[in-house]
Order: structure tokens, then C-alpha cells, then sequence
């Protein structure tokens, strides 16, 4: 499960409510190789769902990860920071070993 905190749950109603997905809207949260420490985060909205998706609802949101990301971010709370100093969507991962310091790349 990912957890979703109060300030992204705010933003990404926000933007769903800008882009004019609707009410089929939901978060799709992926790994893939790369960034500088071998792994990344991949943020989409989508409306359709696929085999193997694992679905959960946190905090009004509904996120949407596929089996496999799912090994990696199972437990990670998702955070959201704007302002000048901001640095916009943030993954809390327990399970990174290591992380780069954009945020944007993990290890396992």
C-alpha cells in the first residue's frame, strides 16, 4: 500500500481537476530502471486499469501500481512539498536503501 499525505492528496486533486480527467481518474505509480541510483519513480494519471494492477485507496486517492513496482514501493508514503522551496511530489520509501539527492532515483 502507498500512503498518501494530506498535501498530495490536495495536489493531485487538483490536478485531475485541471487536466479535466474526472471522477475515472486515478493515480498509476511505477518503478523503472534508472536515475543515478538504478531505480525511478514514474507518476501518471490514467483511466484504465490492466492485469495484474494492485489497487488501494488512501486518503481519498486512488493509486494504481503495477505487481511489479509494487515490491519496491509497498509501504511508502507519498508526500507533497510547493513553495518556493518545494520540491513537488516526494516518495518516502522504507524500503531504499539508498537514495540520490534529487529524490528521484532509489536502490534497493
Amino acid at each position: 500500500m502507498i500512503t498518501v499525505s494530506d498535501t498530495a492528496k490536495n495536489k493531485i486533486h487538483q490536478i485531475i481537476n485541471e487536466d479535466g480527467k474526472g471522477n475515472d481518474a486515478f493515480l498509476r505509480v511505477r518503478v523503472k530502471s534508472g536515475g543515478c541510483s538504478g531505480l525511478k519513480y514514474e507518476m501518471n494519471f490514467d483511466t484504465s486499469l490492466r492485469e495484474g494492477d494492485q489497487i488501494f485507496e488512501d486518503n481519498g486517492v486512488k493509486v494504481v501500481v503495477d505487481l511489479r513496482s509494487f515490491l519496491y514501493v509497498h509501504g511508502t508514503v507519498l508526500e507533497y512539498s510547493g513553495g518556493l522551496n518545494g520540491k513537488g511530489f516526494e516518495f518516502k520509501n522504507p524500503n531504499a536503501s539508498r537514495t540520490c539527492g534529487c529524490g528521484e532515483s532509489f536502490a534497493v
